[in-house]
């Protein structure tokens, strides 16, 4: 299992954020990723991190599907590729029914028919071919001509059945917030890769995000965590795997712990079937950079 870094990119400039790029890259990082929030653009964010942090691979986690038309994104997702040398893996997903309807302004009625719409579009046109869709929820007729690009690796934000299953037949794996091993593995993974595997596909990438922190006081940690993402538990697709996790929320999915007890949980990622772990270290100074340490040499051991 690889391990990459999440780039906090909230409340912070674009300087400081290459520069997190930059350190990670330095570090020996797998990987860099980066959230689409109301903020700063991810994937243009990307093109710029690209040429400041050399050699490692750069990913969203993930880009809102809604207000993007695939030909739109597609576009983008290419000439970030182009500038970053082929390194980009595009997460994208539909995102939530409270921020798709009140702050786009659109239908969320039916996401898995959108996503398998989206999916059937935007595949094609990262390959350089031509489409002519005209679909229940999305029309696309055009191409995008973008020389010297490869198609970046697409992976789906699914957490439930239907989404893991189109993710599976129709893109290169999945990316994951918020979601514990026994999910993971009794879920996520063995959906995802059964709907890939029918399909003729590879295994599928399982990308985990989480919050990881070396700390001796891993209660003020939870806490904190619990706290400040209160109302992810208000989202229904976080809350149904909370639920089939079995925990109260946010602050329970975070690794957290002594440098064994850390490794252990990591560990347990990886025999869940996670392919990468893209870590968001927290606490003091001295602890997040403890936690790089183990992190790095997590990675170093893996390959």
């Amino acid at each position: 299992m690889r391990v990459g870094i999440y780039l906090d990119d909230q409340g912070r400039s674009l300087d400081v954020v290459v520069e997190a790029a930059r350190d990670g890259a330095k570090a020996g990082f797998a990987s860099a990723w980066l959230t689409q929030f109301a903020g700063w653009d991810a994937l243009t964010a990307l093109a710029v991190v690209g040429r400041d942090a050399p050699g490692i691979e750069l990913g969203t986690a993930v880009v809102p599907t809604y207000p993007r038309h695939p030909l739109v994104l597609a576009s983008q997702a290419l000439t970030v590729q182009a500038a970053v040398g082929n390194r980009l893996t595009l997460g994208i997903g539909v995102s939530h029914r409270v921020i798709v309807e009140e702050q786009f302004g659109y239908s969320f009625d039916r996401p898995v028919d959108h996503l398998r719409e989206y999916l059937s579009v935007l595949g094609p046109l990262l390959r350089g071919e031509s489409v002519s869709h005209r679909g229940a929820t999305l029309t696309a007729v055009g191409a995008v001509d973008a020389p010297g690009t490869k198609p970046p690796s697409l992976l789906i934000g699914a957490l439930g059945p239907a989404m893991l299953r189109t993710a599976g037949e129709l893109a290169d794996g999945t990316v994951t917030t918020w979601t514990g091993p026994a999910t993971l593995a009794d879920h996520i993974v063995p959906t995802i890769t059964r709907a890939a595997r029918a399909a003729g596909r590879p295994d599928p990438r399982v990308v985990a995000l989480t919050f990881v922190c070396v700390t001796s006081d891993a209660d003020a940690r939870r806490g904190w965590v619990a706290q400040r993402f209160a109302m992810v538990g208000q989202l229904p697709s976080y809350r149904a795997v909370f639920d089939r996790e079995g925990v109260d929320g946010p602050g329970d999915t975070v690794i957290l712990g002594d440098e064994a007890s850390v490794e252990r949980q990591i560990r347990r990622l990886a025999s869940a079937g996670v392919t990468e772990l893209v870590a968001l270290p927290i606490g003091s100074a001295q602890e997040q950079a403890t936690t790089t340490d183990l992190l790095v040499g997590l990675n170093t051991r893996a390959g």
